[in-house]
């Protein structure tokens, strides 16, 4: 069974740099991705919230 991942490399406008020196992706990573790896992320077009484990309509 083959469960790997898609991996992709990042294109302009997939992520930023934070004031506190970490990469964030943008909605235009995780969707060129095409999977919620349900870490919780900010701009996560999923709807997944890592408080409740579960997804919301967006």
């Amino acid at each position: 069974m083959n469960n790997s991942k898609k991996i992709i490399t990042p294109k302009e406008g997939d992520y930023y740099i934070t004031p506190e020196g970490y990469r964030c992706f943008t909605e235009q990573y995780h969707l060129r991705r095409g999977y919620c790896c349900e870490s919780g992320c900010r701009h996560c077009p999923y709807g997944y919230n890592k408080k409740t484990n579960s997804y919301s309509k967006k």
